[in-house]
């Protein structure tokens, strides 16, 4: 395997030692952090940016390169593996993967899959893009690398190829872990890339819900339901991530992919992702002119320049400005790792 970035040289040995611990170690740690209060001084590490597909042009970033944990868009990149697996052939939607006792034990939210059970291709990919589901995650990965452990190498790999330098993945679901790190440039990026290599199954990410077992599993974007032209992509929290989300819009042939990272609640974070496309979209280009992403041989000596430089910012706006405060909002018990 090629070498990787310093960064993801540097995770490695925290990776390491955090798979050692055992799984009751895993879920007596999430159990202490599994249920909090947030209260009015919450102030997750914030970074966005926006980014016209369509030319690759950045329209607008704040703290686009600072590091910040990916929570659940970490699936993103385990459905991003995986459509490469159902592209090769090696894999069909209607494979049947099995559940180990691991994948069963993850922390919610979950679709409750029990050890020995089986799940179709197609209902993991579902219940990731509804529910965030972290054990069909864990499930997808150890039926394509072995082991969650293994997976994950190949994750922070692939970044490393798509030129995403900065990004390290330790586990298949964004579970709490302080190794887990990327960028809001470089979610752009992988959102981007996923949907311009695999259209096919990138359309699940659109899903308004999901039928599973007798239950009714509504997709975690409400933008999907709430904005015109959204098709996707991720929602993803954990406590120190604060409220993350990857948006796609398209709207009178532009396209939008947007990132909104550290939010301080899921009201807060929609409500800044409406505002910046609603903002940029008329901005965009309908002309295709950006050239297709490509994966570079040798992630050490090859990565890809920055798509563009941000346009210079509109009037009365400063690039580093952070956006303007949401209203308070009354403290909330939240789950980890949910909305």
């Amino acid at each position: 395997m090629p070498a990787v970035s310093e960064a993801a040289a540097k995770a490695g040995s925290s990776t390491q030692a955090e798979h050692r611990k055992g799984t009751k170690s895993k879920q007596s740690v999430h159990h202490r952090h599994h249920r909090f209060l947030h209260g009015p001084d919450y102030q997750p590490p914030y970074a966005d940016i926006v980014v016209d597909d369509n030319s690759g042009q950045v329209l607008h970033e704040i703290n686009p390169d600072s590091p910040r944990h990916p929570a659940s868009l970490t699936k993103i990149m385990t459905l991003y593996l995986l459509f490469e697996q159902l592209a090769d052939k090696k894999l069909g939607l209607d494979s049947r993967l099995p559940v180990s006792a691991h994948a069963s034990a993850q922390a919610p939210t979950k679709l409750g899959l029990k050890p020995n059970d089986t799940i179709s291709v197609e209902d993991a990919i579902k219940g990731i893009v509804t529910r965030s589901a972290n054990d069909a995650a864990v499930v997808i990965a150890e039926a394509i690398a072995g082991s969650e452990r293994e997976f994950a190498a190949l994750m922070t790999h692939k970044a490393q190829t798509l030129g995403m330098a900065n990004t390290v993945y330790v586990n298949a679901s964004g579970l709490p872990a302080d190794a887990q790190i990327t960028t809001a440039r470089e979610q752009a990026l992988l959102g981007r890339t996923i949907q311009e290599r695999f259209p096919e199954y990138y359309r699940y990410f659109a899903l308004p819900s999901f039928q599973y077992r007798g239950m009714s599993i509504s997709n975690h974007n409400a933008l999907l339901r709430q904005m015109e032209g959204v098709d996707g992509i991720k929602t993803g929290y954990t406590e120190a991530s604060g409220y993350n989300l990857v948006s796609s819009v398209r709207r009178e042939g532009r396209h939008l992919v947007a990132v909104v990272l550290g939010g301080r609640s899921t009201g807060a974070r929609d409500s800044r992702m409406r505002q910046l496309i609603e903002d940029y979209i008329r901005r965009a280009s309908t002309t295709r002119t950006a050239p297709a992403i490509v994966e570079v041989a040798d992630p050490a000596t090859e990565v890809p320049s920055k798509t563009a430089l941000p346009l210079p910012p509109p009037e009365n706006e400063s690039p580093n400005a952070m956006p303007a405060p949401a209203p308070p909002e009354p403290a909330a018990v939240s789950l980890e790792h949910t909305p």
